[in-house]
């Protein structure tokens, strides 16, 4: 017993709440991850610059059973606060839409930054280190980890979830959070993928490629953003957004012309361009693979002269109405994110500690708290991550 490691905080998981956590922890804290690399996500987001936060962040923007848990925590590290640390690090950013926030240079930066702040907290970075039981009595926990062959057993006063969800597999997401949460026995919300293109086996294989702004919309607020058609079906930000309302057996809905200027567009042109055909016209409008393949549902007849008012709206309508019924989504292998997770109910909005087990924390996506595209759920791990890592160095 005397060769067992004593140390306050064992976090698992080095992506970002988990680093973020370490930082704020302060000293006499182990972060360990079965991965090679720490911040794996961080590095790939964002097309490789991470989209590090959004400055439009508010709790309408994040889903789960309790629309106000994360409240707490977002409005004590805003996104004003983590933009303060990038800019303290020196790493150049820019804002691209809708508030999202870039690294001008690589999203290495951020990593960088990241384990930079945890070595100056005093905090300990332990790589390809697999956690192989974790177990708790009156002292506190007690776990057992595995590296290159090696077991060693260490206490620790406190421990911190963050290895994340089931999103993304070839990146390492092995669920493990919930398999601890059921261990301790905290209820889970039903985890689902989220931020996923959604499939149509065949039907749009023609457009794949095709790219237009729409507004989509399953069950909750509607995006304008960009939608692609791809050869499983369709993908785009928009999609991806209204993804994570979608339920399997409903519908989206999806205006093809969200500016509203349609109509009135085509009755100019029944003006200027009469005799040419709609079909045409509406090529100028919209991706003109799309509009031949529009006219093979909805047949377009007749040149510009021929179009009644009535005929006009008509095809406005079905193009700003069109309603489709996916068949599911491409999974966890392509998700952003994984909806549901450990119920809120059983955590401190707070602490973001286990209500029924004093000491165990969880934080960042293995939470049932997801947040829109667009950085908003890295915001999400550096709230949760500041919130748990301060109740822990202030010893709440």
């Amino acid at each position: 017993m005397n060769n067992i490691r004593q140390i306050n905080t064992l976090i698992l998981g080095a992506g970002a709440a988990g680093l973020f956590a370490a930082i704020h922890a302060g000293g006499d804290t182990l972060v360990i991850d079965h991965a090679r690399n720490p911040g794996e996500k961080i590095r790939i987001s964002g097309g490789g610059r991470c989209n590090f936060t959004n400055l439009r962040t508010a709790p309408e923007c994040f889903l789960g059973a309790n629309p106000h848990f994360h409240k707490s925590a977002l409005a004590r590290y805003t996104a004003w606060d983590f933009l303060d640390l990038v800019q303290k690090h020196g790493i150049a950013w820019h804002e691209k839409t809708l508030g999202q926030l870039f690294c001008d240079g690589k999203a290495t930066q951020i990593v960088s930054m990241l384990l930079t702040e945890m070595r100056e907290a005093g905090a300990e970075l332990s790589l390809e280190t697999s956690l192989v039981e974790l177990s708790r009595d009156e002292s506190g926990f007690r776990a057992v980890m595995e590296r290159a062959g090696k077991r060693e057993t260490i206490r620790a006063a406190r421990v911190v979830v963050a290895t994340g969800g089931k999103s993304i597999p070839k990146m390492g997401a092995t669920g493990l959070a919930y398999r601890i949460a059921e261990q301790f026995g905290l209820p889970l919300v039903e985890t689902r993928p989220g931020l996923v293109p959604l499939t149509f086996p065949d039907r749009f294989a023609g457009l794949s490629g095709v790219a237009l702004p729409v507004r989509a919309q399953a069950d909750g607020p509607a995006f304008d953003e960009a939608l692609l058609f791809t050869h499983r079906g369709l993908s785009g930000p928009a999609i991806l957004q209204a993804s994570s309302y979608w339920r399997e057996g409903g519908e989206i809905r999806l205006d093809l012309a969200p500016d509203g200027t349609l109509a009135e567009s085509l009755r100019a042109a029944r003006r200027s361009d009469g005799k040419k055909a709609l079909k045409t016209v509406l090529a100028q409008h919209l991706p003109a693979r799309l509009v031949e393949a529009w006219a093979e549902e909805y047949p377009m007849r007749g040149n510009m002269a021929d179009q009644s008012d009535r005929a006009i709206d008509a095809l406005c309508e079905s193009l700003r109405d069109w309603r489709l019924t996916p068949t599911g989504t491409e999974g966890y292998r392509t998700a952003e994110v994984t909806l549901g997770g450990v119920s809120t109910d059983a955590l401190s909005s707070k602490t973001m500690e286990a209500k029924s087990v004093p000491g165990l924390h969880f934080i960042g996506e293995c939470v049932d708290v997801t947040g829109w595209l667009g950085g908003y759920n890295f915001q999400w791990a550096w709230a949760s991550g500041f919130a748990a890592g301060t109740a822990i160095a202030q010893g709440g």
